[in-house]
């Protein structure tokens, strides 16, 4: 599996001081609230699991899985596959995402969270690729700003796989050529 990674963009240290950065703010942020955590499926699964241990406030946890990609191809559609069962009016609601790439799925997600009548919608990412963006959406908090090349490892995949790399690679052109 290492040897389909053309080069490691961020190892699990880097990742980890970034992530100690981002739930420093996050804790400042949300003292004494009780935001509903929603990790974004599959992807975010590993990133959210590490960031929701540094958060020293309650919480409640309620994933939900979204897909807008057949294979590596975003198809322009967002569909909500697993919805959350938490209600949240009322609520703060954080997104846990692996990747901001073109915005579609957490722009959309993120209305969909208003229009239920969250208190307040952020969006906390691993990586933040704006190069890729076709739609007007930022990231509350993201971990680091990544090139447009197709990355594997820490949650994300290439066909379902690579998402256990405990870093973030990019992964050889001829694997998913």
């Amino acid at each position: 599996m290492n040897n389909d990674i053309e080069k490691v963009l961020y190892s699990q240290d880097q990742l980890n001081k970034r992530m100690d950065e981002m739930a420093d703010e996050l804790n400042d942020k949300y003292e004494g609230q009780e935001p509903i955590v929603i990790p974004v499926l599959n992807g975010a699964m590993i990133f959210a699991s590490d960031m929701i241990k540094r958060l020293n406030f309650k919480l409640n946890i309620d994933p939900i899985k979204a897909s807008s990609y057949d294979g590596a191809n975003s198809t322009g559609h967002v569909k909500i596959v697993q919805d959350i069962k938490s209600d949240v009016k009322g609520r703060p609601v954080i997104f846990m995402e692996d990747i901001v790439d073109t915005g579609r799925t957490l722009k959309a997600l993120s209305e969909v969270m208003k229009d239920r009548g969250a208190q307040s919608v952020e969006v906390v990412a691993m990586l933040d690729k704006p190069d890729t963006r076709v739609v007007d959406f930022h990231a509350d908090y993201y971990g680091f700003t990544a090139p447009d090349e197709f990355l594997v490892g820490y949650g994300l995949d290439y066909d379902g796989f690579y998402r256990n790399l405990p870093y973030v690679g990019v992964l050889k052109h001829e694997v998913y050529a």
